[in-house]
C-alpha cells in the first residue's frame, strides 16, 4: 500500500516538473508573439508519447475545441505541429515537431520577415510623405530637417535590408554553418 502511495507522489512530482517546463516553453514562445495558451499546447504535444486528437488536447489543457483548433492551425502554419495518421483512428491526430532548430528557424523567420517587410514599407511611405511636404514648403529649416530625417530613414531601410538577409540565412538553415547545432555528442565532448 505504501509503495502505491509513494508511486502516486512520484507521479505528481513528475507531472509538476513537466508542467513547470511547459510553462517555460509557453513564456519563450510568447517572445515571438505566440499566446501562452498556444505555447502550452505545443508543450503538451511535445511531451506526449503519442500523437493527440483535438479532444485529447482539449482535455489536457481545459480549453475550448475552437481555441484548440485555432492553436493547432497556428502551430501547423509555423511548422511546429504536424498532422499524422494512425490506422483505425478516425479523428485527426497531431504531433509536435521534435526538431527545435527547425521550429525556431520557421518561427523566427515567419515573425521577423513579416515585421521587417512592414517596417520597410512604412519607411518607404514616410519618405514619400516627407518628400511631398518638402516639395510644397518654402521653410528652409523644415526642408533641412526633412532631409536629415530622410537620411535617417534610408539608414533604417539599409538595416532592414540587412535584417532580411539575416532572416534568409536563418530560414534556409545556413545559420547552422556558422553556429552548428548542439547535439548530445557535442554536450558529452564539452563535459
Amino acid at each position: 500500500m505504501s509503495d502505491n502511495k509513494h508511486a502516486s507522489t512520484e507521479e505528481e512530482k513528475y507531472e509538476e516538473a513537466i508542467e513547470k517546463f511547459i510553462q517555460v516553453i509557453a513564456k519563450n514562445m510568447n517572445l515571438y508573439g505566440i499566446t501562452s495558451s498556444v505555447g502550452r499546447l505545443y508543450g503538451v504535444l511535445y511531451f506526449s508519447d503519442k500523437p493527440m486528437t483535438l479532444d485529447g488536447m482539449r482535455e489536457a489543457l481545459k480549453m475550448s475545441k475552437t481555441s484548440m483548433s485555432t492553436g493547432v492551425r497556428a502551430l501547423s502554419d509555423m511548422k511546429m505541429v504536424e498532422s499524422t495518421f494512425r490506422r483505425g483512428e478516425r479523428k485527426d491526430l497531431y504531433q509536435s515537431e521534435e526538431d527545435w532548430y527547425k521550429s525556431f528557424t520557421s518561427l523566427f523567420g515567419n515573425r521577423w520577415r513579416h515585421h521587417t517587410e512592414t517596417n520597410i514599407e512604412e519607411a518607404d511611405e514616410t519618405i514619400l510623405d516627407l518628400q511631398k511636404i518638402a516639395s510644397k514648403t518654402s521653410d528652409h529649416e523644415l526642408k533641412d530637417r526633412i532631409e536629415r530625417d530622410i537620411e535617417r530613414l534610408r539608414y533604417a531601410q539599409n538595416y532592414y535590408k540587412w535584417l532580411m538577409k539575416f532572416i534568409q540565412v536563418v530560414e534556409s538553415g545556413e545559420i547552422f554553418d556558422y553556429i552548428p547545432k548542439n547535439t548530445q555528442e557535442t554536450d558529452k565532448e564539452n563535459d
